[in-house]
């Protein structure tokens, strides 16, 4: 499946993206240690926002498919650059939690974090990209 996005370049290290199918569009900027303003996600940010939309989204079709509802989970993703070799993504820091109250068997648990370990973006990054995941569960 194809999905076609179009960027345009705004000025001042500012693009705007579009997701073809949808007309949603999102704004990126250069992030202020690489001369950009700062005021919108860069575009590695974007990286990591997919990496925590894309745990969560897998986990929440697996939780589906098992009858659970991870309503109120959530993902934080702290991201740090490298800069050798190359500027590029460094490591994610990532802390899924799981809401309060959620009943999951040992089973489930292994079935969600497997899944979260194996979203499309994770299978995507560097190698080299340090990925750290921790799971709460409340």
């Amino acid at each position: 499946m194809s999905v076609e996005i179009r960027v345009e370049y705004r000025g001042d290290l500012r693009c705007e993206a579009k997701h073809v199918p949808s007309g949603q569009t999102i704004t990126t900027d250069a992030p202020v240690d690489n001369g950009g303003r700062g005021e919108a996600f860069s575009p590695t940010d974007l990286l990591a926002a997919a990496y925590g939309t894309c745990i969560m989204t897998i986990m929440a079709l697996v939780a589906k498919r098992s009858g659970v509802d991870i309503r109120g989970a959530t993902v934080r993703v702290v991201k740090e650059m490298a800069t050798a070799p190359s500027r590029r993504l460094g490591s994610l820091d990532v802390t899924v939690t799981l809401p309060p109250g959620l009943k999951l068997s040992d089973a489930d648990r292994r079935k969600l974090e497997a899944a979260a370990k194996a979203c499309p973006v994770h299978e995507s990054l560097h190698p080299e990209a340090k990925i750290n995941t921790k799971f709460v569960y409340q």
